[in-house]
C-alpha cells in the first residue's frame, strides 16, 4: 500500500517517518509522496584515473572527485554523462515501511534519467539518500541545487520487519552525510572472494 498525504503527515508528526528539511510542506508533500530536492555535492568520474574498476577491492587511486555548489549556482550535466549526487533532505525510514524514488517526468522529458539503478530504500534506512544522474539526451541541461528533482513514494509492510537495513551487519550506506564512490568490495569480502 502507497502511503497517502493523510499518512504521510501522521508519520512525519509522530518522528517515526524523518524528512529533513521540509520547507514548504504544501509543495513538497504531494498526494502519494514528498518531492526531494537536489543537494549541492556533485561526484562527478575522472574517466582516466584507472584503468577499471574492479568490483571485487577497494580502489587505491580515487576515481571519482567531489564539486560542491552554492544554491543558484548550476552543474551541467551533458550528453552521456554520469553523476552521483545527494538529496538535500535527510531521510530516516522507520521499520514498518519502505520508499522508492521516482525522478521527475519533467526532468525525464528532457532526457535527465533520476535515478539508474536501486532506487528502494530498505526499512531501517537513513541518511541523504544519492541519485545516479544520467544525461541520456543529446543536450546539455542545468540542475540546480534545491531544485525538486525527485518524489519520495512510501510503502507499508504487511507488518515491521525483523532486521531493519540498520541492524543488518551487510550495510553498506547506512547514515551517510556525504557522496561516497560505490563500496560493491564490500559484498566480496562478506562473501570472502575479495582479492588483494
Amino acid at each position: 500500500m502507497i502511503l497517502s498525504d493523510r499518512e504521510i503527515k501522521k508519520y512525519l508528526e509522530t518522528g517515526s517517518l524523518v524528512v529533513k528539511p521540509i520547507d514548504d510542506p504544501d509543495v513538497q508533500i504531494q498526494s502519494a509522496g514528498i518531492d526531494l530536492r537536489l543537494g549541492s555535492e556533485f561526484r562527478i568520474f575522472k574517466t582516466a584515473a584507472i584503468p577499471y574498476i574492479d568490483t571485487r577491492k577497494e580502489q587505491e587511486v580515487d576515481y571519482t572527485e567531489k564539486v560542491s555548489l552554492d544554491d543558484g549556482r548550476p552543474f551541467i550535466i551533458h550528453p552521456g554523462e554520469f553523476v552521483l549526487a545527494p538529496i538535500k533532505e535527510y531521510i530516516r525510514i522507520p521499520s514498518d515501511l519502505a520508499a522508492s524514488v521516482d525522478g521527475k517526468s519533467s526532468l525525464g522529458r528532457i532526457g535527465i534519467s533520476i535515478h539508474a539503478t536501486s532506487a528502494s530504500i530498505n526499512p531501517g534506512w537513513e541518511g541523504y539518500f544519492v541519485l545516479e544522474i544520467t544525461n541520456v539526451g543529446r543536450m546539455p541541461v542545468a540542475l540546480y541545487p534545491g531544485m525538486r528533482i525527485a518524489k519520495l513514494v512510501l510503502h507499508k509492510l504487511s507488518s515491521e520487519c525483523e532486521r531493519p537495513y540498520d541492524k543488518r551487519p551487510d550495510t553498506k550506506y547506512n547514515k551517510e552525510n556525504s557522496t561516497s564512490d560505490s563500496r560493491i568490495y564490500r559484498e566480496a569480502q562478506l562473501n570472502g572472494t575479495a582479492s588483494g
